[in-house]
């Protein structure tokens, strides 16, 4: 999770972010060639996947009142897509409004402010708390906010707490108080195939306690299927879905009546399951989902049902990702501070004294006001080198000296 390890309902979270792009491999003896030209849009049909001209495919889109843009969220080419189609949407409909399920609804103001040139890039992510609420490359995400912000198109906050849904993860829907679901409404009751679905990602969410049943499977058991734990995994998937839908189709009802282009994990859309599901129950009806198609892709999923249309992404070589130092802390935002809620043992936390219930007040010399401002020092030390915390355990302030390793 990076240079901060999160706490348990993050942890749980994050699994359900990386289930939201989850990559079939390609079948033995078809080549991605046989059903998605790379840079072309294909359509799913009964009879064949069919290509089609971009204008058209665009023009169609525009006639909507939502389109839905499905991304596997580390993926810089699926990102360079989202930006390229939104381009070309908003010369058909320069009315557009682009949603996010990277940010909570709380944040909405930050992003109003940001596409209304108020704030710098610095401030923007620390005042959306990106590295807290989402927490992947922002590099991958910048270009489509800069975007939004240079031709002030609106900029919509989708999602709803981490926190609910793993709370929901952990309870069930039904135990959370009408008050403390931030307005998220019940939401339309899963399709079967889309829980069949989810429960490979449901295994892997159990970690190593689940090892020997981790090998996917067409199909789980009816018994597995209604298991509570599962239930409520599924319930909480079903909260996040809803949370995004009504974000949208509030936005819709206003008098404008804006084309919202919603950017989303993948995860979310395939089949008309998750987030399209949830807005046919709210009246939503004319939606769009488009998908990009890797190279590594099955040419047995592109089937009717699956999207609108899918867009042959090139496969190029992905960045390497930095070998960032590891403090080895779950962390949560407090009025003074940031508490540390779990010290990973024999981490370099664990090492230098760091104990759970501490409350980082300073690091590098800095006030740590943030979740964030403790993510960014860290991620800016190098290995090798020294890093001063100052904390406050009980009535006491200890300065503690974190020693990270060189690199070997």
């Amino acid at each position: 999770m990076g240079a901060v390890r999160f706490s348990t309902g993050l942890l749980f979270v994050g699994i359900l972010l990386a289930a939201c792009g989850v990559r079939s491999g390609t079948s033995a003896g078809l080549r991605p060639e046989a059903c998605v030209i790379l840079g072309s849009w294909t359509v799913p049909q009964a009879d064949g996947a069919a290509t089609r001209p971009p204008d058209k495919v665009l023009a169609g889109f525009a006639q909507q009142q939502v389109v839905l843009l499905g991304e596997t969220h580390d993926d810089p080419e699926h990102h360079r897509w989202q930006l390229h189609t939104i381009a070309g949407l908003h010369a058909l409909r320069p009315d557009l409004v682009l949603g996010f399920e990277m940010f909570p609804r709380r944040v909405q103001g930050v992003l109003d402010r940001w596409v209304a040139g108020e704030l710098s890039e610095t401030e923007f992510v620390s005042q959306s708390e990106w590295e807290r609420v989402w927490g992947y490359d922002r590099s991958l995400y910048l270009p489509i906010f800069q975007f939004a912000r240079m031709h002030r198109i609106p900029m919509l906050a989708l999602n709803v707490e981490r926190g609910l849904v793993s709370r929901v993860g952990d309870e069930g829907w039904a135990a959370i108080p009408a008050g403390e679901r931030e307005g998220v409404s019940d939401p339309a009751p899963a399709d079967r195939a889309y829980a069949i679905r989810l429960y490979q990602a449901y295994l892997d969410h159990q970690g190593s306690a689940a090892t020997a049943r981790q090998i996917p499977r067409e199909r789980p058991s009816e018994e597995e299927l209604a298991d509570a734990k599962f239930r409520r995994f599924v319930e909480a998937m079903q909260v996040w879905d809803r949370a995004m839908a009504q974000g949208i189709a509030q936005r819709l009802r206003s008098n404008a009546r804006p084309l919202v282009v919603a950017i989303v994990g993948t995860g979310h859309l395939r089949d008309g399951y998750g987030v399209p599901r949830q807005l046919r129950d709210l009246g939503v009806t004319r939606v769009a989902v488009a998908l990009p198609w890797d190279p590594s892709d099955d040419c047995l999923e592109l089937r009717p049902g699956l999207a609108d249309a899918v867009f042959g992404i090139e496969a190029r070589p992905r960045p390497i990702a930095a070998d960032r130092p590891r403090l080895g802390i779950s962390v949560e935002q407090a009025p003074d501070g940031v508490l540390v809620r779990e010290v990973v043992p024999g981490s370099i936390a664990a090492q230098s004294d760091v104990r759970d219930g501490d409350l980082i007040v300073g690091i590098a010399g800095e006030r740590a006001s943030t979740v964030a401002t403790v993510i960014d020092a860290v991620r800016r030390q190098a290995p090798g080198t020294w890093l001063p915390l100052t904390i406050r355990r009980g009535p006491d302030t200890v300065e503690i000296i974190a020693r990270f390793p060189p690199r070997p």
